[in-house]
């Protein structure tokens, strides 16, 4: 094999590698597929973390952002976002200031309501606020998280919002997270399937007006696009791409994974084994379904299925030919804990460094 030491000369090893053209075709496909079925866009920022990705998603016409903390609303204020959905339960009263802060900051903020017990508690968190505050009522439509668990506990919060002087009820919302348990495409039409008639049923139960639908996952998002009652949708992770999207649930193409671990192979201990710089401090620690926390974005057919701190554990075909000082590219299973991982990426296209974007919102967890 051709020596790898040239590659990205000019970026540390081990971090973080994001391909702009595969970033640029990821954010183009989902908008212009909710473009087609006139679906507003809120993407969630919690995979990328980063004003320039917000930024462009902007321009490209997503109408607002999905945040899960409001560390991450406030760090994303730079890219010029008006609507933000903290789709979080909201329960510290301690944050009562930040929120107002940030309700300020925009022409549009809307808070997750998920239980009855979470609503008497952001009632009273909401008591300094002048004005009602638009709110979605989560729905669980399968993942066993947040959210009312069946039509009638839907019927009694969605009157508890009602009654509120502080809220208004605008919509359901879910995060069908547990649609990664699909394996192919059918599957994944039937997950988006229940989940509709899911949230259909709930929004039913609840009667008139009709709420709309504001589903979040970047599994379901290309088939929920097109199914009556769906506003908006909220995925994160289609962004970059991960192995769970290409290789588990298979709704991308691994061509399309535009993020990318760049580590150093730094020992070859014994055949059938090669060290990499990088291990669970930069891959994290989740895993697809076949054990695989990373596959060579060069050579797939090199897979990391162990870490330690420090290092990456490369094995497979090919693996015996690798030189100390070769430099690859890895996918990892889930890219989201992967990004808030990093300080920066260096942005490239084809062969060049052309950008190193920090990080914004990295470990606003609060």
């Amino acid at each position: 094999m051709p020596s790898q030491r040239s590659l990205y000369p000019d970026v540390d090893s081990p971090g973080l590698v994001l391909d702009k053209d595969r970033l640029e075709r990821n954010l183009r496909a989902m908008q212009a597929a909710c473009d087609a079925h006139g679906v507003e866009l809120w993407p969630h920022i919690k995979t990328h973390k980063m004003v320039p990705v917000l930024r462009r998603q902007l321009e490209l016409g997503a109408r607002g952002i999905t945040c899960a903390k409001l560390g991450e609303a406030e760090a994303m204020l730079p890219s010029g976002v008006r609507r933000v959905f903290l789709a979080h339960s909201l329960a510290d009263h301690s944050k009562i200031g930040r929120l107002r802060w940030l309700a300020d900051q925009l022409d549009e903020l809307l808070l997750a309501v998920t239980s009855l017990a979470h609503c008497e508690v952001l009632e009273s968190l909401l008591e300094s606020f002048s004005l009602p505050v638009p709110v979605l009522m989560a729905v669980d439509t399968g993942l066993g998280r947040e959210g009312t668990r069946n039509p009638g506990q839907s019927v009694e919060l969605a009157a508890r919002i009602r009654r509120s002087p502080r809220m208004t009820l605008a919509g359901l919302y879910t995060h069908e997270g547990h649609a990664y348990d699909a394996s192919n495409s059918e599957e994944v039409e039937n997950r988006a399937i229940a989940i509709h008639r899911t949230l259909s049923a709930h929004a039913a139960a609840i009667g008139a007006p009709p709420l709309p639908f504001w589903p979040g996952c970047s599994v379901t998002a290309l088939r929920m696009v097109g199914r009556p009652g769906v506003r908006a949708v909220r995925p994160g992770s289609y962004v970059f791409g991960d192995l769970l999207l290409s290789e588990e649930t298979k709704v991308a193409s691994f061509e399309d994974n535009a993020l990318s671990v760049l580590a150093t192979v730094v020992d070859r201990p014994e055949s059938g084994l090669a060290l990499i710089d990088a291990g669970s401090k930069m891959f994290g620690s989740d895993k697809t379904s076949s054990g695989l926390m990373a596959r060579c974005l060069e050579l797939p057919r090199l897979v990391v299925r162990r870490v330690s701190e420090e290092h990456g554990f490369l094995s497979g075909k090919g693996v015996d030919d690798l030189a100390l000082g070769d430099r690859l590219r890895f996918i990892p299973a889930h890219i989201c804990p992967v990004v808030n991982l990093a300080s920066q990426v260096a942005v490239v296209q084809g062969e060049r460094l052309v950008d190193r974007w920090p990080v914004d919102a990295r470990g606003r967890t609060g």
